[in-house]
């Protein structure tokens, strides 16, 4: 009998697990294709996701599915922007995921704290 409940519990397990890596992985885009999009964020964002405007956020390092939901709304016209508007339509659902996985995995590092 406890054999078969340790059996059990782990084929629970092993499920659980595989389901846990195909909803990663759901959300995983390419990184290296990420950067090779990364032209058309480069005038506001930079390639290096360090905003070059005060009217764009920096993006470098930030959760890949926050930038998936912001760059679907901005496309879908939930999230409106002036500029997004210009470019969140032209991106595919793939190129968006594409590109969430470069800017975040983009390293960043805090060089001064204020009040340090």
């Amino acid at each position: 009998m406890v054999g078969s409940v340790t059996t059990k519990i782990a084929n629970v397990g092993f499920v659980v697990l595989i389901l846990a890596a195909s909803v990663v992985s759901a959300f995983a885009g390419d990184a290296k294709s990420g950067a090779a999009l990364a032209g058309k964020c480069e005038a506001c964002h930079g390639l290096d996701g360090l905003s070059k405007i005060a009217e764009a956020p920096n993006i470098a390092g930030q959760n890949e599915q926050y930038l998936i939901e912001q760059l679907t709304a901005f496309k879908t016209g939930e999230r409106h922007n002036e500029m997004m508007a210009i470019v969140a339509p032209t991106l595919s659902d793939k190129d968006i995921e594409d590109l969430a996985s470069y800017y975040s995995a983009i390293e960043i590092t805090v060089g001064k704290i204020p009040g340090k």
